[in-house]
Formats: structure tokens, sequence, C-alpha cells
């Protein structure tokens, strides 16, 4: 090997960030410059996910949240139990599974969306940069207060189901995506509702498929 490519190389590996997964997940990364930042970690010994972030908000035509997440492909499920870290001081902060075209503030998203007072409810982004609107991009849970959170993708649908705390599992809502059929992001969020605070989520059971 050339001795000043050689050189190269070494020096490039040494100034380039390695990403380290966390647990299955390949990426993390603050969504919308959120004021205060996020973390995300993963105890193998329990298996549990810890994840915490801020942000005003996941709705209007921006976001800002932390999200853990990885880029795939085809059909897929991801499913995960859900346990809010104290009390909180928002009830809107939120967290769940998130389908996203990419990491751009506006970006076109499918969320399954569990909130603190146990609100849930499947919402979307249509386009890039879009105003997201009540009640036209969003199908609200009969129920609240779920354990179990699952989102599907199947070629264009979306599909949100959950589950109470030993109960069957219940099909909150489905909407077409067209937009969401190719590549794209796949993960877990938190968002606090109030960029004055983080809040923090302890995720299990984790599994995608």
């Amino acid at each position: 090997m050339n001795p000043i490519y050689s050189m190269w190389l070494i020096f490039w590996l040494i100034l380039t960030p390695q990403i380290k997964p966390i647990g299955i997940f390949e990426n993390f990364e603050d969504i919308g410059n959120p004021k205060l930042k996020g973390s995300a970690t993963f105890d193998p010994k329990s298996e549990t996910y810890t994840l915490t972030g801020s942000g005003y908000n996941i709705w209007f035509e921006r976001d800002e949240f932390s999200y853990l997440f990885n880029t795939m492909e085809g059909d897929f499920t991801l499913s995960a139990d859900f346990e809010w870290v104290g009390e909180g001081v928002d009830p809107h902060r939120k967290t769940g599974w998130m389908i996203r075209s990419s990491t751009d503030d506006g970006a076109i998203h499918c969320s399954a969306v569990l909130h603190g007072d146990g609100l849930t409810v499947l919402q979307w982004r249509v386009a890039q940069d879009a105003m997201m609107r009540d009640p036209e991009d969003e199908i609200f849970a009969v129920n609240s207060h779920y354990k179990t959170l699952e989102l599907e993708r199947k070629g264009n649908t979306i599909i949100f189901r959950a589950a109470k705390e030993g109960g069957e599992m219940e099909e909150i809502g489905k909407h077409e995506m067209p937009a969401l059929a190719g590549k794209v992001l796949a993960g877990l969020y938190i968002n606090s509702h109030n960029p004055e605070l983080t809040e923090s989520i302890k995720i299990t059971n984790v599994k995608i498929h």
C-alpha cells in the first residue's frame, strides 16, 4: 500500500467519529436542534433502552425530538413496551415508534404516539414541511394508557396496534403513506413538549422484524 495513502487513512480514521450502535439501533440524533440535547443508552443485562429528550413538539410544520433509529426497507413491524420515568411536567410529552423520510425537521413521518397522560394516537405529516392538522392528520385510540406499541409498514400502509399490560393487541388505526414506501428511517423517539426541560422513557421488549 502506498505509504502516503496509509498515512491519510490513519489520519482519517482518527478524525472521523465512529458510530457506536446502541443496542440494535445504529443511529441517534436530536431532530430539529432542540435547546436541550437528548441521550440514549442500552443496558444489555435488563435489555432496557433509556431515552431522554426535549423539544417543543412533533407537530405543525417542524419537529423537535430525540430519535434512536435504523434505516430500513421493505415490510417490517416495530414493537416495544414503554414506561415513563417519573410523573413528568407536561401531559403532552410523547414517545413511541416513528417511521420518517429523513432527519430534516419538517420530514414526512407516521408515528405511533403515547402521551404522558395516556392519550394514544396515530399521527402523520403527509408532505415535506407540511402543516400537521388536527384532526385530519391523526387517529385517536378509543382507550388510553397502553403499555405495548406496535407499528407495522406493509407496502404503503402504516398500521398502529397497542395493548395494555397483560391485554390483547388492539388496532388503533391505519393510514396510507405512499411517500414512506421506500427506504425510510424507523425507530424510537421522545419529546418533552417543553423546550426548557427533558423527559425520559424506559423501553423494553424491543423487537424489529
